[in-house]
């Protein structure tokens, strides 16, 4: 990585502990790209044993997303992968779906990613998986879904964040439309799959049930407009593009200063009278037709103005400290280097760097959850192509001899 101080600037975490709520719990992960993997990683982290399964020679396609690269790796993939073993196995050929078909019998949750008739073309739909364990908590994570017109559709992030209207509504109102600065919807995705795995889990240590999870990108990225959609819902209103200035709280946006943007938010009536006395000004906090949010729209344009002004008078720290001593909702707006770095986070086990015994390092973003005031640690780095083969295959049935033949035929890799 060049012009990093990696890994010195983040603390360093040994492999080979973590959270354990699903231990026990196999996951079998057929996914490629972001949104799967990361559902898979997302049940990883809490302790699931996670199979990953690649095409050999190839992978993941993320494998091959970069630069940036760290070391030979794509550092996009190495983002969503940690808490996996990697098997190389091409299931497509008739040896290598005998070995899928064990891995599947192993499996108590399996995560496809594939478009409906993909699935069904590689055998690995829901019907062709619970015809070989019938209890099977089976995820498939789509474009649109399993059903409906456009079902059969391919998709992307991209293509989801266009669907959903958050495109729209990103950006500055002279502007073109605009992608969120990140896989939002392959991410919303991904949460949502692995959330309703352990739903589906929960559920059937109750009953003994299989389920079916069909999660779709469009579906989960249009959810998180809940607000904006149910609002034009009520009211046939029909937000715009605004810069993020648009809020329904009044006052809720960036705005300069002397030298950097902060972000400001007086979400209620306390919050704004604490403001204007922070400022010096209590009395312009009593003014009768600012007194609610609803006033402070009306007359929104002006107050936004008189604001902007004032804070053009010091620097962003100037403020940050102010309003921080005065408990009004105040924050910069961090570049990712800056976010990185952000020693809060950095306390809080966010980032990080996981080592492994044979000293590979490679930096993280840790589960954000801490359970029992304890945050995640990691167990397995993300996983070269194919190193697990042969440890999978020999839990399921296959001895080093049978290995070695799948090998020879090209069915697996990764088994020297």
């Amino acid at each position: 990585m060049d012009d990093n101080d990696f890994p010195a600037t983040w603390p360093t975490v040994k492999a080979g502990s973590g959270f354990d709520l699903l231990a026990g719990v196999k996951v079998l992960d057929l996914t490629t790209s972001i949104a799967g993997p990361y559902a898979a990683l997302q049940l990883g982290d809490f302790g699931a044993d996670v199979v990953k399964v690649e095409r050999p020679g190839v992978g993941d396609d993320a494998r091959h997303w970069g630069p940036p690269f760290l070391d030979g790796e794509a550092l996009w993939f190495l983002a969503v992968n940690r808490n996996k073993r990697s098997v190389a196995l091409d299931h497509t050929a008739a040896e290598g779906r005998g070995v899928l078909e064990a891995l599947i019998k192993a499996s108590d949750v399996v995560v496809v990613n594939a478009p409906a008739p993909v699935q069904r073309k590689l055998r690995v739909d829901y019907e062709t998986v619970r015809a070989l364990r019938d209890d099977i908590i089976f995820v498939s994570i789509t474009g649109f879904g399993l059903s409906g017109a456009r079902a059969d559709w391919p998709c992307y992030d991209l293509i989801a964040e266009g669907y959903s209207g958050v495109m729209d509504l990103t950006g500055e109102p002279e502007n073109g439309p605009q992608k969120v600065g990140a896989p939002a919807a392959d991410v919303l995705a991904g949460a949502d799959a692995a959330m309703a795995a352990m739903a589906a889990l929960f559920d059937r240590q109750r009953t003994g049930r299989g389920h079916l999870i069909d999660v779709s990108l469009v579906e989960s990225m249009t959810r998180f407009l809940s607000c904006r959609i149910v609002a034009h819902m009520g009211s046939g209103t029909v937000p715009r593009r605004s810069g993020g200035r648009d809020s329904v709280i009044a006052i809720y946006q960036a705005f300069e200063t002397a030298d950097q943007p902060i972000t400001l938010g007086l979400g209620n009536d306390r919050i704004w009278r604490r403001f204007w006395a922070a400022m010096g000004m209590p009395e312009r906090g009593e003014v009768a037709t600012h007194a609610t949010n609803a006033g402070r729209h009306e007359y929104r344009a002006e107050i936004v103005a008189e604001i902007g002004a004032l804070l053009c008078e010091h620097g962003r720290t100037h403020w940050l400290e102010l309003f921080t001593r005065s408990r009004v909702p105040a924050g910069p707006i961090n570049r990712i280097d800056e976010v990185a770095r952000d020693p809060e986070l950095i306390a809080r086990s966010l980032m990080f760097c996981a080592a492994d015994e044979a000293g590979r390092v490679v930096p993280q973003v840790g589960t954000g959850i801490l359970v029992d005031g304890v945050a995640n640690g990691v167990r397995q780095l993300p996983p070269r192509l194919g190193a697990d083969t042969a440890a999978v295959l020999g839990e399921v049935g296959f001895d080093a001899d049978a290995v070695a033949a799948l090998a020879a035929d090209g069915v697996v890799g990764g088994t020297d």
